[in-house]
């Protein structure tokens, strides 16, 4: 088995440091599609021109799974002598400065399955070209850097293919013979080919239109199958909020006469942002209240939302080469979580943010996939598509603004379209924008993009009542990770109240100043050595310090307080995610604490402190309801085992539902009580307040069956029965599967019978079983992966049930027999050969092998190195596992 790895073709490793620009650049794209049944005719043709060297200097085009036609040069046709067609190449030589290329070449839609380039899903054809899928549709300098005007001529059977759609501004359209017809789309704003999107199928639409602060108006059409023409309401209402944000926040307007959107059940991704025509996945388009959760909706507006945005950070200024990812993704990031929270609780939002940095992102700094937001090296593009370059990326975005201020910021921004509008550049580009137009020194900033790692922040602090001196001492580590050691200090932005004993926040008055200077209580204090003591003058009583309010960066905190420290900053901090944080804290306080009494063999016993802490916040009146639901959800799994090494699955486990039944028990009257005053009175609302009374209701239903009596579970099968919205019976049912109740199997089948002719419904049926805390889950997930509702060909369902078992049940996935791993390195087997993409993904929770246990360390290096030793195994699943096993 050891000598399977050496049999893998190791596929070539790219690098940042050997970036250079392209010889050749192409200035205009003429594109032909003739859609045809089994094959699609291309005709390509490019206005090309040198850029550096001479008449030697080879055209190196790029291009896979194609059939190559014929090749001309300014008209004449070249023979088979005068190119070289490599493996995934094309190379001409003996090119003039200034020429026109023309290449005609075939390919199959219907044959990809890896679903990059132009492919078919459900007898509609669609596109999907970032990274580097463009070089399956035509020979092309495939690179993000070569920004081009497109044209686009697009021809199909007219019954068969009635909306034809691309980027840009429609220019022509015609019947041709034999029932064919064709349409013109002409993009002026020069791109890169993965913004490239083409259309072809029998679509319904929903029109609206949109007039801009300048007073163009806009036409906005959303494209889907005529069955889910009633789930496109809240997209578009949302893509027009996104477009007045954009202009109210950052003076940024649409730029094109029409904007589409389409929605393709068959979507690697979430949605990708090609100008004027974004392609979707239906799960983040379609919605309403029957077939779609509280949780779907607010995602709908987010990516929306994200790919809107998209329209300047990422198309009209775009990436000069894909180690700049984050330029494009984590500013856009950041912008879709400020308008979220403008849209929503600003305060809920940050804290859903954060939840979702430390389970994903922080697991993924702590192994062998760690990277810096700005990569520096990759095998496979499509892996680096990661929490770290989105979400992170986001952070370092937010320290920015945290750093700079409001004003500054946007002044930075502003100098930042003026400079680069229309061009390719750099995350340094971005950095010298902001620093220009600021005058703040972002030198050592510059870090947060080449240092891979989460920070680890201390905190000590000394309290000098004789001289009212409040002393925060702040000192920083950056772990080694892969590839990198002996790292700098970084310049971390940390947000600061001192929290008097009344409960108030106290003015905050560096030693030196002659005033106070904070903003809203709250000071941000700049960390950039290793260590430093900043010193607080005129505090007058010994305060609790509230350190990193609102999570102003992303890093890894040890505040040295205590037990009540922590109490008395849940009960009293005027930060709402630093009160979130210290529940969270004293949670994992106590659930390890009860780890240790298991490995001990000592009897487990919940502090009545803690118990009595969260009933105070369940009664008080002043917080919103989805705030009281963030206070009583405790740590995952997952992020409690980033706590501890190796990781104590079962321990963990056993521990946390400990807590979560002595919660039930203690507080039962109090969840009656929540459960009856949040319940639904009318009709359907996507609002915060609604939203919150839903989410608090169901999370006291969750406790609740805890209980393990029949009373409530007959609340939960009458709340299941009788929902109006999906929100409360996804809800329900997903308690029911939890439980042993004897109604489990029968509302699973009813749920079944009631959507399945719904796909993104019957999605939510296999998740809620693929996630449940059962100990015969994984009997259950095998059975499902033989259902004849699943299909593997389909990112979605793969997603819904081997990524719902393998990512976020960990108990079950990580069971000690080794099951799990078998499980899903027999998915990846039949997987891999058809979509890498996704492969990719799934294998990621394997490669963290190193916090587990000896046992669990042999069996999951077990079946990596079975994934190795696939044949015609994946660059994409090559470089993640192979690096995963140095």
């Amino acid at each position: 088995m050891a000598d399977a790895s050496q049999a893998v073709a190791r596929p070539q490793t790219k690098y940042l440091k050997d970036y250079r620009a392209p010889d050749y650049t192409i200035d205009r794209v003429d594109l032909l599609f003739q859609l045809e049944e089994g094959v699609t005719h291309v005709t390509s043709r490019l206005q090309m021109r040198r850029q550096s060297g001479g008449v030697d200097t080879p055209l190196v085009l790029d291009g896979s799974h194609m059939k190559l036609l014929s090749v001309e040069l300014d008209g004449g046709q070249l023979s088979a002598d005068d190119y070289e067609v490599g493996e995934e190449t094309l190379t001409i030589t003996g090119l003039p400065e200034e020429f026109e290329l023309t290449i005609r070449n075939d390919i199959d839609p219907s044959a990809n399955t890896a679903l990059e380039g132009l492919y078919i899903s459900k007898g509609m054809y669609c596109t999907q070209c970032e990274a580097e899928g463009f070089r399956r549709i035509t020979y092309f300098l495939d690179r993000s850097d070569v920004m081009a005007t497109y044209r686009v001529r697009i021809e199909a059977d007219r019954e068969k293919y009635p909306v034809l759609l691309s980027n840009g501004n429609e220019v022509d359209h015609g019947l041709l013979g034999e029932g064919r017809h064709f349409v013109v789309w002409d993009d002026p704003f020069p791109k890169p080919c993965y913004l490239f999107a083409l259309v072809a199928g029998d679509l319904a639409y929903l029109e609206d239109h949109y007039t801009t602060k300048s007073g163009e108006k806009v036409t906005l059409r959303l494209f889907v199958a005529p069955q889910d023409l009633d789930k496109c309401r809240h997209a578009m209402d949302s893509l027009k909020k996104s477009m007045k944000w954009d202009e109210d926040v950052y003076g940024l307007e649409y730029d094109l006469d029409i904007f589409n959107i389409v929605a393709v059940s068959h979507f690697n991704m979430g949605a990708m942002e090609n100008k004027s025509l974004n392609i979707f996945n239906t799960k983040c388009v379609l919605a309403n209240p029957q077939t779609a959760t509280d949780a779907d909706f607010a995602a709908v507006e987010a990516v929306v939302a994200h790919e809107y945005f998209h329209n300047w950070t990422g198309n009209r200024v775009t990436c000069r080469d894909w180690f700049q990812l984050s330029l494009k993704e984590g500013l856009t990031v950041f912008r879709d979580q400020e308008f979220s929270a403008d849209m929503g609780s600003r305060a809920v939002k940050r804290i859903e943010d954060v939840r979702m940095l430390r389970q994903y992102q922080f697991a993924e700094d702590s192994g062998p996939m760690a990277h810096p937001v700005r990569p520096d090296n990759y095998i496979e593009i499509n892996n680096f598509y990661t929490v770290t370059v989105y979400e992170k990326g986001a952070e370092v975005i937010r320290m920015y603004h945290t750093l700079l201020g409001p004003e500054n910021y946007r002044k930075g921004i502003d100098l930042y379209f003026e400079r680069h509008d229309g061009q390719a550049v750099t995350c340094d580009d971005f950095l010298s924008a902001m620093q220009d137009a600021s005058g703040v020194d972002l030198g050592q900033f510059s870090l947060w993009y080449s240092q891979a790692g989460t920070p680890e922040v201390t905190v000590e602090s000394r309290y000098d009542a004789e001289n009212e001196l409040f002393e925060l001492t702040l000192s920083q580590t950056v772990p080694d990770t892969p590839g990198q050691t002996g790292k700098k200090p970084m310049h971390i932005p940390v947000a600061v109240g001192l929290v008097g004993p009344d409960g108030a926040d106290l003015p905050l008055q560096l030693e030196g100043e002659n005033a106070p200077h904070d903003v809203d209580g709250t000071r941000v204090l700049d960390l950039k050595e290793a260590s430093q003591t900043f010193r607080f003058v005129n505090v007058a009583e010994q305060p609790v310090p509230s350190v990193l309010r609102g999570f102003s960066a992303p890093v890894k905190l040890s505040t040295g307080l205590n037990e009540d420290q922590f109490l008395f900053l849940l009960a009293h901090d005027s930060d709402s995610f630093n009160r979130w944080e210290a529940a969270q804290t004293l949670s994992a306080n106590i659930i390890l604490g009860l780890v240790d009494d298991l490995a001990a063999q000592r009897a487990m016993e919940l502090d009545p402190k803690f118990i009595n802490a969260i009933g105070k916040v369940l009664d008080d009146d002043t917080l919103d309801n989805a705030f009281k639901a963030e206070i009583l959800s405790l740590p995952s799994e997952a992020v409690l085992g980033q706590m501890r090494t190796p990781v104590d699955v079962d321990g963990i486990h056993a521990a946390r539902e400990f807590v979560r039944g002595q919660l039930a028990h203690a507080l039962e009257n109090d969840f009656r009580a929540l459960y009856s005053l949040c319940e639904d009175r009318g009709a359907y609302e996507f609002t915060p307040e609604a939203v919150g009374n839903r989410r608090l209701r169901n999370m006291a239903l969750g406790y609740l069956m805890e209980l393990g009596d029949d009373e409530v579970c007959k609340l939960a099968i009458k709340q299941f029965m009788n929902a109006d919205n999906m929100t409360n019976e996804i809800a329900a049912l997903s308690t029911l599967v939890n439980s042993d109740c004897a109604a489990r199997d029968g509302a699973l089948q009813t749920f079944y019978d009631k959507w399945r002719h719904e796909p993104l419904v019957l999605d939510k049926w296999f998740s809620v079983q693929a996630t449940s805390r059962r100990a015969d889950t994984l009997d259950v997930v095998r059975h499902l992966r033989r259902h004849p509702d699943f299909d593997i060909r389909t990112p979605n369902r793969v997603r819904s049930l081997v990524s719902a078992f393998c990512a976020l049940n960990p108990v079950n996935f990580h069971d000690k027999s080794g099951s799990g791993y078998n499980f899903l390195g027999d998915i990846l087997e039949e997987l891999d050969p058809i979509n890498p993409q996704i492969s990719a993904g799934l294998v990621r929770p394997l490669t963290r092998w190193k916090m587990y246990d000896a046992d669990r360390q042999q069996l999951m290096k077990k079946v990596l190195m079975r994934i190795l030793s696939f044949k015609d195994l994946s660059p994409d699943v090559y470089e993640i596992v192979s690096k995963s096993l140095q």
